[in-house]
This record gives structure tokens, sequence and C-alpha cells, in this order.
């Protein structure tokens, strides 16, 4: 397991930007964009919508995808 974050680019609204994430939570990100039958980018737009101003993009991602596992296993 690697924990040093890695840098990937997203693209929100025709606008390209950075994120970087640990590789566990890019992920988690990519199986939760599946399991929602959604692309990473349509994934990461809906984040960024949803995020509060003091909240950063890669901040708002890996809570998204934190609550995304804390709903699968409450299902179990």
């Amino acid at each position: 397991m690697n924990g040093r974050p890695a840098k990937r680019s997203v693209t929100l609204r025709g606008h390209r930007t950075s994120v970087t994430l640990e590789d566990d939570f890019w992920s988690g990100f990519r199986d939760m964009a599946a399991a929602r039958g959604l692309g990473l980018n349509q994934l990461a737009v809906e984040i960024d919508e949803g995020r509060g101003p003091d909240c950063g993009l890669a901040t708002a991602i890996r809570l998204a995808v934190l609550r995304h596992y804390r709903d699968l296993a409450s299902k179990d």
C-alpha cells in the first residue's frame, strides 16, 4: 500500500484542475463513480457543487468516498 498522495487532473465544467489524493482514495473514488454509473469527471462535478466554501475539492472527495463506504457497510 502506498500512502503517498498522487496528483491527477479532473475536468470540472470544462476547466481542468489537479486533485491530490492517496492511492486508496483514488481507488475508492473510481469505485464510487462506477457504482453510480458516472465518469470520474461527472462525479467530481457533483462533489464540487455540493461542497461548502471552506472545504477543498480533495477533502470533499475524501469525505464523499468515506460516506460511500459507510453507506455500503450499513447495508450489510
